[in-house]
């Protein structure tokens, strides 16, 4: 009730009362300028004033950038949710919003900044992030979920790892696939509580019949063999025992998805669109083992992974999240459910423009034009919503 009294009385922005409203708002918007952005100085037609390469700052900006955003914004709101006590809000959390913001204009124009302090400013979010969280769940005494903590504190060092080594190497290679495979481990995690959780939830009211396995044995060990298998990956992403690794994570993800009954949720996509992203997570590590044995680029597993696991999921628990915290009906506009065409279409055109380099060119301008119109979408559909105040 206390923390009730608390949240009415909140008299500061719409849009710093709650975690998920900057950071979705902000993230979509930075994702739906940044692909374009990249296309453009892949192309040559603009340059980017970064100390980095071009690869490296799009890698980065997209896992430690947007992805950053968007785990903030979850984080934020989910803890509240798990320890009973207040969410950060106002002050604070414009100080937390306006580190993001100081990293990303200092890694785009860390040419005049130097990488000492690009680092050193870029890095301060994600440690403030994990600090925070922290913080809140060891008072809450909600032990159990420090596990979410201590991936995004990894994640903290693989960013700081990533200025160092793409200083020091010219790329950032080992610290890149880092970025990548504890996102996609955070996906898994996260992915393995909503996605049987929120499927379960709509059939038991809407579709009697077999509802999705509990989590079990079986979840735990496909979470360890994924995460042995991308460890294995990072530190030599090519071999027969890589690729065996990979392709047993593969398919075990499979399973573990299958036992989700996602079959049964056609009718409503925002769970579908759950299901739907989380299947490019055994697709990604099927893709990466073919690669591994050299019988396709790498670039169609990571894409799979990033644009396709990271990019959807990312993009459904937004959709869900904002209009679940803002009163709103569960359920799926029309232009929600062309926001999810859209980044679906953009991942699976990506994967196809590293399998196909004939039609590499095109694919990649369909899949940056998908990829902007998605995130774009969300960012002008859920504005309103993000940036005024919830009615009690």
């Amino acid at each position: 009730m206390a923390t009730m009294q608390k949240l009415r009385a909140y008299r500061g922005p719409a849009l710093f009362s709650h975690g998920f409203r900057p950071f979705f708002l902000f993230g979509a918007i930075y994702a739906g300028a940044m692909v374009p952005l990249w296309l453009a100085a892949f192309s040559g037609d603009v340059r980017i004033p970064t100390a980095m390469a071009p690869r490296d700052w799009h890698v980065h900006e997209m896992l430690f950038g947007y992805v950053g955003a968007v785990i903030a914004g979850f984080l934020l709101t989910a803890v509240p949710n798990w320890t009973g006590r207040l969410p950060i809000q106002g002050g604070p959390l414009a100080i937390l919003f306006a580190t993001w913001l100081a990293g990303r204009l200092a890694t785009t124009f860390s040419e005049f900044l130097g990488w000492q302090v690009t680092l050193a400013v870029d890095a301060a979010f994600l440690l403030l992030l994990a600090a925070a969280a922290a913080r809140e769940i060891v008072a809450g005494r909600k032990w159990n979920n420090l596990k979410v903590v201590g991936i995004v504190s990894l994640l903290a060092v693989a960013n700081i790892a990533f200025h160092v080594e793409g200083h020091y190497y010219g790329l950032a290679d080992y610290s890149a696939r880092a970025g990548v495979a504890l996102v996609v481990t955070l996906v898994c995690v996260i992915g393995g509580r909503i996605v049987p959780s929120f499927t379960r939830n709509w059939l038991a009211r809407r579709e009697p019949g077999r509802l999705p396995v509990p989590f079990a044995r079986f979840d735990a060990i496909t979470l360890v063999v994924g995460v042995c298998a991308m460890v294995a990956w990072v530190v030599a992403p090519s071999g027969r025992a890589v690729a065996g690794a990979l392709g047993v994570a593969g398919l075990l993800h499979l399973v573990r998805l299958a036992r989700w009954t996602g079959h049964r949720t056609v009718s409503d996509r925002l769970v579908l669109i759950l299901h739907v992203a989380y299947a490019f997570v055994p697709v990604g590590f099927i893709l990466s083992a073919l690669s591994a044995l050299d019988l396709i680029v790498s670039g169609a597993g990571v894409h799979a992974w990033t644009g396709g696991a990271i990019g959807s999921m990312t993009i459904a628990v937004m959709t869900r999240a904002s209009l679940g915290h803002t009163g709103q009906a569960l359920s799926a506009s029309v232009i929600t459910q062309l926001i999810y065409v859209s980044i679906v279409v953009a991942a699976i055109t990506r994967v196809c423009a590293a399998l196909d380099p004939i039609h590499s060119i095109p694919l990649l301008m369909l899949s940056g034009t998908a990829w902007a119109g998605a995130f774009i979408g969300f960012a002008l559909a859920y504005a309103p919503l993000l940036c005024r105040a919830r009615k009690l």
